[in-house]
């Protein structure tokens, strides 16, 4: 289990916030140049008594582009979700936010940083992090006298 870090968690509360307002609809549109932090890409975190599994969804978005990086205990992940160019169109509907994004997602425990893995298919990554021998279960046998 990693400690407590209290910046993280102002951070952690910091985009919890933007989230809140965003949803409200005030805050910094999701259309601006400015990496836009929170919920996107929706990921899904879980694990069993060997690995965590993020997967994160990504249609449209060019893996080569996509940068992830784990430090201390967070997996970020952060590209570019390119929009398509159509002069002279109107738009009726633009519910698919363009632009960079910027998602930081804390693992709760410490893992094994030289062997994590990482596969893209048809939109969706799944990142593969292996727990830290410290953080493994591990069967303690009992003796008798």
């Amino acid at each position: 289990m990693t400690g407590f870090d209290l910046f993280r968690e102002m951070e952690h509360f910091t985009r919890e916030m933007d989230d809140v307002f965003r949803g409200l609809g005030f805050g910094r549109p999701e259309m601006s140049a400015a990496p836009v932090l929170g919920r996107f890409p929706r990921i899904k975190l879980r694990e069993d008594k060997e690995h965590f599994y993020v997967q994160a969804l990504l249609p449209g978005i060019d893996p080569k582009e996509l940068e992830m990086t784990v430090l201390k205990g967070t997996l970020t992940l952060s590209g570019e979700r390119r929009g398509i160019s159509a002069e002279g169109a109107t738009w009726h509907r633009r519910e698919r936010s363009v632009g960079k994004f910027l998602r930081a997602i804390d693992i709760p425990a410490e893992i094994d940083i030289d062997k994590v893995k990482a596969d893209f298919r048809n939109g969706l990554l799944t990142v593969t992090l292996p727990k830290a021998e410290s953080e493994r279960p591990k069967r303690i046998e009992v003796t008798t006298a």
